[in-house]
């Protein structure tokens, strides 16, 4: 027994607070478990870090000698949420082991919505329902009270957003393919933000999800703060930060675990929206131009009302098929950019090459536009949702409004697909070696500082190559084999391939459904 408290006590802190907070999810599904667990880290850390400055006002020291650690101005002031006393942990601990702790957990949750407007709406209050085993409920409270969330050193030591991004991992895990629905993988957006670079302006994402793609921007801003120009760092004096993130979700559960996902990470979430309809019918936000759009839209969507949207304005490069949406997410994506942006997003692999419904027509109106900057050809088994073969593109409205552009009439390849490392059966991750090696080889290419192809990795082609052959986009096509042939992974080939056909026997399997689902309607009787 000692030696099993050893081995917990060596895991880290995220590790640890999982294994012991899934112990007590009993029978709940992981699709409800999670906004019990991470309703609670949420209250811990606004609780932890109400205290850190009601103790500094309490004390009368310095700045704080006229202050009142009562008064809920002062902690608005310093950018604090105010926790009102029903609302803070210390009080929530000391009634773990009562019956009403469900209650008074959903007290508290609508009491802090009450004191944080900017909160309304966003706070699970799921704590009281008979389903949810009020002993568990105690024993949880007194797991995340052992661990600090919101003071200066644990801010420091980012072991909120450890915790944090751990358990949206392993909820989206236990899920399976629902998990995908509000995750993207760490090592994707990684990815992506390192490739686009946002240093500074707005940050545009239509299908949010929990906002990693968000979170990830302003780690990037802080990573890289020594890299940004003189006059962004003039900006950022005048301002809290010089990212804005604007987004919208259509799931309501999953915009309130962005907004809390944003609100522990201090980000402004004013301009995340929700509406059920979702970005298509009813852009949330019709008049913005961002300086970046960074996406994970849902792959291959055939209920996403194209019927109802066919001579929309933002189809500027050709009607999108009703059946798939993918080309209306990239035109959406173009529309919202600002003359000087940049998009990347995650597709399905098939977007490079499709022709039916007019895709193909449409794919070739924006490379001969310039807008194409680079593909990525990414691993197979990166996503949780899809076993569907992913990439990302890459496209630049600078390239677009510029004809003398360095990189006009050019587009950059790359084919991932050998990279990354298993990390069990059925999940693989980029390393960050991989994640490094992609974005420099990317930068390379823009900057046109040391670049070269490089045989089964990366290509820069024409657009006229392109067009040669017929506007498809697959890198394979154009990178080619490694020299060394000997090296080449056939096993991984074979897995790809096989996930492939998986992916389209599942897809064939849908469409048959929906086939005779509406034959059994037509043959109904009518009453």
């Amino acid at each position: 027994m000692a030696k099993t408290k050893k081995e917990i006590k060596e895991q880290p802190v995220e590790q640890a607070l999982w294994a012991s907070a899934d112990k007590l999810r009993k029978n709940m599904d992981a699709s409800e478990y999670k906004h019990i667990v991470l309703g609670l880290i949420f209250l811990k850390y606004i609780s932890d870090n109400f205290y850190e400055l009601y103790r500094k006002i309490e004390s009368r020291e310095g700045i704080y000698e006229w202050s009142d650690p009562n008064d809920r101005n002062e902690y608005i002031a310093n950018g604090i949420f105010w926790a009102p006393p029903q609302a803070r942990w210390d009080y929530l601990q000391g009634r773990a082991k009562l019956a009403s702790i469900g209650k008074d957990v959903d007290d508290a949750m609508d009491a802090i919505e009450k004191d944080n407007p900017s909160l309304k709406g966003v706070l699970p209050k799921e704590y009281a329902k008979e389903k949810l085993d009020k002993q568990s409920l105690g024993g949880l409270i007194d797991i995340i009270s052992g661990i600090a969330l919101g003071d200066t050193i644990s801010r420091a030591n980012d072991v909120l957003g450890r915790v944090y991004e751990y358990f949206l991992g392993q909820f989206a895990l236990e899920e399976g393919k629902k998990g995908g629905q509000f995750y993207t993988p760490r090592c994707v957006v990684e990815l992506l933000v390192e490739m686009l670079e946002p240093y500074k302006g707005r940050v545009f994402d239509p299908c949010c999800g929990s906002g990693g793609l968000f979170v990830q921007s302003e780690k990037f801003l802080e990573a890289h703060s020594d890299r940004r120009d003189n006059k962004a760092k003039e900006i950022d004096k005048l301002f809290d930060s010089i990212v804005t993130v604007v987004g919208q979700e259509s799931n309501q559960t999953t915009w309130r675990l962005c907004k809390m996902n944003l609100a522990l990470r201090r980000i402004d979430s004013t301009y995340v929206k929700w509406n059920n309809e979702g970005s298509f019918l009813n852009d949330a936000h019709p008049d913005l131009k961002a300086d970046y759009v960074i996406a994970n839209p849902p792959f291959n969507a055939s209920d996403w009302s194209g019927e109802l949207l066919r001579a929309d304005g933002r189809w500027k490069y050709g009607t999108p098929p009703v059946g798939n949406a993918n080309y209306a997410w990239i035109q959406h994506f173009l529309y919202h950019l600002n003359p000087k942006g940049s998009a990347g997003f995650v597709l399905a692999k098939g977007s490079l090459s499709s022709k039916q419904s007019g895709e193909g027509a449409i794919r070739k109106a924006i490379i001969e536009a310039g807008l194409v900057d680079c593909i990525v050809n990414l691993p197979s088994k990166l996503f949780l949702n899809t076993q569907i073969p992913a990439c990302l593109w890459f496209l630049s409205r600078a390239k677009e409004s510029d004809p003398n552009h360095a990189r006009r009439n050019s587009i950059l390849f790359i084919d991932a697909r050998n990279m990354g490392k298993l990390i069990n059966r059925r999940t693989r991750e980029l390393t960050p070696d991989d994640i490094r090696s992609i974005a420099d080889t990317y930068h390379s290419w823009k900057t046109g500082n040391d670049y070269k192809d490089v045989q089964g990795f990366c290509k820069s082609a024409l657009v006229s190559e392109v067009a040669s052959l017929d506007y498809i986009l697959t890198p394979g096509r154009y990178v080619g084999l490694p020299d060394e042939e000997e090296d080449f992974d056939f096993a991984q080939r074979i897995q790809t391939l096989t996930a492939e056909l998986q992916a389209q026997m599942e897809e064939g399997i849908k469409l048959d459904k929906r086939i005779r689902s509406n034959l059994a309607k037509v043959d109904a009787p009518k009453s």
